[in-house]
């Protein structure tokens, strides 16, 4: 009954957003490598078309914060190595952004952690992360994982954690750390991933991106 009352709402939701949905990375400052995983999204949204009403383009693109064209899609990506920076003026875009209803899928590629915790505290200074429970919609909506977050790279050590920030009881941002679910997506042979953990890395990215259209 669950996973039908999800597919419902989700089909509710896909049907209500007419415009054709591009994802858009961020292009930050600080010196960490925002362009990484240049397939990653090509893979997510081709299996999104192929398994959903969805209309979506081919490939995300890159917008810096301050751009006009950033508040104009539901979902925003933001992922790296290295340092991530706000200034005071993006740190507010994006909490403007968010709030108005837009969606950031964070996903760290190991090393982003310490700068993206400080940066969102940036945007949202009254909220911290929590961990989802494994029922959460996010891992329900149309693929199943009953344990949470998939585990693709071992990087850390350790489980996965899937992360959030809820603004009045919505969440804003999903934050997937220790497992790269990016590197999952990409294409076969990148990173030498067998083709069951790129599948559940796809599927995940596919509940994430369909999830934040729900939202």
């Amino acid at each position: 009954m669950l996973l039908k009352t999800y597919m419902v709402l989700l089909l509710f939701s896909i049907s209500a957003w007419t415009q054709e949905v591009v994802p858009q990375r961020i292009h930050y400052s600080g010196g960490g490598d925002w362009y990484g995983n240049k397939t990653t999204w090509t893979n997510i949204l081709r299996r999104t078309s192929r398994v959903s009403a969805a209309s979506v383009a081919p490939r995300e693109v890159a917008y810096r914060i301050l751009d006009p064209e950033f508040s104009g899609q539901p979902i925003a990506y933001i992922s790296g190595h290295g340092n991530i920076f706000f200034s005071s003026e993006e740190a507010s875009a994006l909490r403007r952004y968010l709030i108005a209803g837009g969606f950031l899928f964070a996903d760290d590629d190991y090393g982003m952690d310490r700068s993206f915790r400080r940066e969102m505290k940036k945007v949202f200074p009254e909220l911290q992360f929590v961990e989802l429970p494994f029922s959460h919609p996010i891992y329900h909506i149309y693929y199943q994982f009953s344990q949470g977050l998939p585990k693709i790279h071992e990087h850390a050590g350790g489980p996965p954690h899937g992360l959030a920030l809820f603004y009045q009881g919505r969440m804003v941002c999903f934050y997937s750390f220790n497992t790269d679910i990016s590197d999952g997506c990409e294409d076969a042979g990148i990173h030498d991933d067998p083709p069951e953990v790129r599948e559940q890395a796809l599927r995940m990215a596919v509940n994430i991106l369909l999830y934040a259209l729900m939202n």
